[in-house]
């Protein structure tokens, strides 16, 4: 297939008219099933479940097609145009086919997550409640738990549970091509959610298309590029890994979140076992680099060739120059190219891709002011006078955004009362402002929540830079009258890259400063070797909601609403018991010598304490939340991904 024909001569993507996804998968599954020769494999698993070498489970496109059309036919059978479907099955093909076999039947496929995910029970109830399927689809084995989950509802109100392994091949031949347009909603993609409720994004037709040729585009994929993804499937991230392939025509090898934690190397292999591929991506969050530097390496004498890797994305949550460093040093001997590593951005509402580094470039970091980026401006730092600068913090690059997408830097525009109005002005490169995001990848919306969803996809930018404005691309110009995805993240163009600096929401504010709590956390992290690697929690609460035991002879006033830091980190292993005495008093030395600010308390807890999201991702919200009602103090640890037993 080839995709050149997707781009016109501005570089712009051109999709033929109202074309959908199942117009892409049906394409390549004809071709297969018309030539013997192109019937190849589309999706391989990796099954680590029953043993450590795995068991490997191939599906190849003439396969993937009768399980496809089966599985829609049958759902054609018991649901109507409109209805959801949840996708209830743990990782593997039958979730895969699964999850396209619902946007074959002309439904919104929700992906969801097996009920015997460890952590993730009260976000699935709160998910089904919203989003209210008509059919979940799962597995025979995970059948009897997912009828639990509906236990207490009406009989007549639950949703019809469909084991896709049970369903016969030759139902197929009843499936019909639904009649689709580009503007349906393919599926929902449900946010991470730490404090609220997820809410799921609908990703169109031509969304989801337009994002995966953007993703092809920048990393320089084609269709005899594979992919090898340990992601979960119902994440953003992983769920373009396995859309990819189907639409492209190409092959991923797919593995279990749990697989790669426990034994990160099985993935280095997986990365090396395809030589003959027109270049080998993947995509993972930031800890997973460190993870399989510290605990993937080969064995000694084990051959391992990486040379035909070309691009892992490194996305999800912030990036580190740490862990792009270790994961270079230790694979570099094995032929790692140091351009292979992509400090990417995206997110559920933009579908995923936003932006990347350049195919063939290496990441790029730089250090700025840390006071200056405090106030806005990012003020780069020569080289020459970075070390011993306690001033001088790294920031990473995230490469140049999409084609067909543009990103502004944006000063939203407040009322009186400090709320946003939904109005902008953009801000010149070197400026630290809100991202912005336009493009036809972008989700139309909250599924069923109107308020929200104009507050976050509908903002107008009414003023533009008189030169330069990133509102106006080779490709074309953003309408003056054009909505605009407001995104909650700090970000800032250098050198025409973009960098993003935090979260809006997450940003601390104490004694009229501004501080990013990556920096915080950062800085406590090298205060103490007893505190857990990327598990430090910085925020700010009010002193009049610090528990009695935090404020350490603090007389507070209960009308006193004034931000105090606070400090929440997992013990390191080896340091469970560890006096916390003198690790608070190391972190609370570095925070004040560093960034001038007292860290009122810092609170050691377990590891496995922290609340993350689905993403992996430190959820700070909802680790505030916890630490003002006291469950933290409490000692309670939590379940979630990526915390998963060591096997």
């Amino acid at each position: 297939m080839e995709f050149d024909a997707y781009r016109n001569e501005s570089g712009a993507i051109a999709l033929p008219e109202d074309a959908t996804l199942v117009d892409f998968v049906e394409e390549n599954v004809s071709r297969a099933n018309a030539d013997p020769e192109a019937d190849t494999l589309v999706f391989r698993f990796n099954d680590y479940s029953k043993s450590r070498q795995g068991e490997q489970q191939d599906l190849s496109w003439s396969g993937f097609g009768a399980r496809l059309h089966a599985i829609a036919a049958r759902l054609q059978q018991v649901a109507s145009p409109g209805d959801r479907v949840a996708i209830l099955a743990p990782q593997g093909l039958d979730y895969v086919v699964s999850f396209f076999a619902a946007i074959h039947a002309g439904l919104i496929s929700v992906p969801l997550f097996d009920p015997d995910e460890p952590g993730h029970k009260d976000r699935l109830h709160a998910v089904l409640g919203d989003c209210k399927p008509a059919v979940i689809l799962t597995s025979s084995q995970s059948a009897a738990g997912v009828r639990q989950l509906f236990r207490e509802v009406p009989a007549r109100e639950r949703p019809r549970v469909v084991a896709v392994d049970a369903i016969p091949s030759e139902l197929g031949s009843s499936w019909q091509k639904p009649d689709l347009h580009g503007s349906d909603i393919a599926y929902l993609q449900y946010t991470s959610g730490s404090t609220r409720t997820p809410a799921g994004v609908e990703i169109t037709h031509t969304g989801v298309c337009t994002n995966v040729l953007q993703l092809m585009f920048g990393l320089g994929l084609t269709d005899r590029s594979k992919g090898v993804t340990w992601l979960p499937l119902f994440h953003d991230m992983g769920l373009l890994c396995v859309i990819l392939p189907a639409m492209a025509g190409a092959f991923t090898s797919i593995m279990s979140p749990r697989a790669f934690v426990q034994r990160p190397g099985r993935w280095v292999r997986e990365l090396a076992a395809y030589p003959e591929a027109e270049g080998i991506f993947a995509a993972a969050p930031n800890f997973a680099f460190e993870h399989a530097a510290r605990r993937g390496l080969p064995a000694e004498g084990e051959e391992l060739d990486l040379s035909h890797v070309t691009s892992i994305i490194n996305g999800s949550e912030p990036v580190t120059p740490t862990s792009i460093r270790a994961f270079q040093e230790a694979f570099t001997p094995y032929g790692l190219s140091d351009t292979v590593v992509k400090p990417s951005y995206g997110m559920a509402e933009a579908t995923l891709f936003v932006s990347s580094p350049e195919q063939h470039a290496a990441p790029v970091i730089v250090h700025v002011d840390r006071n200056s980026l405090n106030e806005g401006r990012f003020e780069i730092i020569d080289a020459a006078d970075v070390e011993g600068n306690s001033e001088a913090i790294p920031q990473v690059a995230c490469g140049y955004i999409a084609p067909s997408q543009w990103a502004v830097i944006v000063d939203p525009e407040l009322d009186d009362d400090g709320e946003h109005t939904g109005n902008g002005r953009e801000l010149p490169d070197g400026s630290v402002g809100e991202i912005w995001l336009h493009g036809a990848n972008i989700g139309q919306a909250y599924w069923k929540r109107p308020d929200e969803s104009r507050a976050t996809f509908d903002n107008r930018l009414v003023s533009r830079l008189s030169e330069n404005s990133h509102a106006e691309r080779e490709f074309g110009d953003v309408p003056a009258d054009a909505g605009w995805l407001r995104t909650g993240d700090f970000g800032v163009y250098h050198d025409g890259q973009i960098y993003i600096t935090g979260r809006v929401k997450d940003l601390v504010i104490v004694d009229g400063r501004n501080h990013y709590p990556q920096d915080l956390e950062a800085t406590a992290q090298l205060a103490s070797e007893a505190l857990r690697p990327n598990f430090v929690a910085a925020f700010s609460v009010p002193a009049n909601q610090l528990p009695p035991e935090a404020r350490n002879g603090l007389d507070v006033d209960p009308g006193d609403g004034s931000e105090t830091l606070v400090l929440v980190a997992e013990r390191a292993p080896g340091a469970g018991k560890a006096d916390p005495a003198p690790v608070a008093d190391a972190v609370r030395k570095a925070i004040s010598e560093a960034h001038g600010v007292h860290a009122q308390d810092v609170l050691l807890v377990p590891a496995g304490s922290i609340p993350r999201t689905s993403s992996g991702k430190i959820a700070r919200r909802a680790t505030r939340q916890e630490y003002i009602t006291g469950t933290l103090r409490g000692g309670y640890q939590q379940t979630a991904f990526p915390d998963l037993d060591e096997g």
